[in-house]
């Protein structure tokens, strides 16, 4: 059975959606670590449209130059601007639409009294192998780091990376796609074969042949819409919504990560686990909880209870600090408080 992911860099106009949000959210927080932040991004052509809720202690006066340092942290300087022009997100040109208001009150009751932010459902996975995520995934996601790296030095290459990796039934690599902008040709062929540390069947470099219009220029950016990329790919389903466009308190970024780690935790010697938790706005308990591991083919259930409340959770990872902007670039696989080998 042929088993295939994609990942994308922080480059992708989502995904620059996703960190520019994130990156706003580490500056609340950093006012007032009680923040209470939801903020949706879109981003066409040199415009940034903010959407959303905020509500604490903050200024939200120096919006224009969070954008713009976040753009600055991916890449998409003044020296990119200089060299790729009309042909990507130009942060000379760029254009602020804030359209972000204040925090439901009803929404905030339940949080104060330290119940989540929203209900939703959540999903955490963990196999063995490397970074303990399926090997296509992990695969993808490696080349998509040095095709990123790279194209950071480079006067040719952009930033605006797609990688795309499909195992054959023997788990080897069958088909590796790269799309990524190019000023002229250039093979990456060999770039991806020492990258990957293994020679795939076949690899397409820009299936459309060379293109040159890239991020923003060519696409429409909005925040959440990676999640399979942010996530485990095909392998495990997708729970929650964004987790880069909201503060802990919201879950979909706590509960997917407290879900990962209870998944790594019970790993153990099985070949798969997955588990599935659920939460209700306003309440702190989880309304449903369940572990699932596979071994040799053979599936086992069972329930879990958490009576830890959203704040405790916040505090073990560190959720109520400016870390938002690493977890979007690195991904949820990032944090997590088991490292050591089993």
């Amino acid at each position: 059975m042929q088993k295939t992911a994609e990942a994308v860099s922080i480059g992708h106009p989502d995904k620059t959606s996703d960190y520019i949000s994130s990156y706003i959210l580490d500056r609340m927080i950093e006012q007032d670590k009680t923040v209470k932040y939801a903020v949706e991004v879109m981003l066409k052509d040199n415009t940034v449209v903010l959407g959303g809720e905020i509500r604490g202690d903050v200024s939200l006066d120096k919006l224009e130059e969070y954008v713009k340092a976040a753009l600055r942290e991916i890449g998409y300087d003044e020296r990119y601007a200089e060299i790729w022009g009309d042909y990507a997100l130009n942060i000379n040109k760029l254009k602020i639409i804030n359209l972000i208001g204040k925090q439901s009150d009803d929404i905030n009751k339940g949080v104060e009294l330290d119940g989540w932010g929203d209900q939703g459902v959540f999903v955490g996975y963990a196999c063995k192998g490397e970074g303990y995520i399926n090997r296509e995934l992990f695969l993808a996601r490696k080349l998509n780091k040095a095709l990123y790296e790279k194209a950071l030095t480079s006067d040719n290459l952009g930033l605006d990376i797609k990688t795309q990796v499909t195992l054959n039934d023997l788990n080897g690599v069958e088909t590796v796609i790269v799309a990524i902008p190019m000023l002229k040709y250039e093979d990456l062929t060999e770039f991806v074969v020492e990258e990957l540390g293994e020679n795939p069947e076949q690899i397409i470099i820009n299936g459309t042949g060379i293109y040159q219009h890239h991020s923003s220029i060519a696409d429409c950016g909005i925040t959440g819409r990676k999640l399979a990329c942010d996530f485990y790919s095909t392998a495990s389903p997708i729970g929650g919504g964004s987790p880069w466009t909201k503060d802990g308190s919201k879950a979909d970024v706590t509960l997917n990560i407290y879900a990962r780690q209870l998944a790594l935790e019970n790993l153990k010697d099985n070949d798969e686990c997955f588990v599935y938790l659920s939460s209700c706005i306003g309440r702190a308990e989880l309304p449903s909880g369940t572990i699932k591991t596979v071994k040799d083919g053979i599936v086992t259930y069972n329930q879990l209870w958490c009576n830890l409340k959203p704040s405790a959770i916040i505090e073990l990872f560190g959720l109520n600090t400016p870390i938002y902007a690493k977890l979007c670039k690195k991904g949820l696989q990032a944090l997590s408080l088991v490292t050591t080998k089993r």
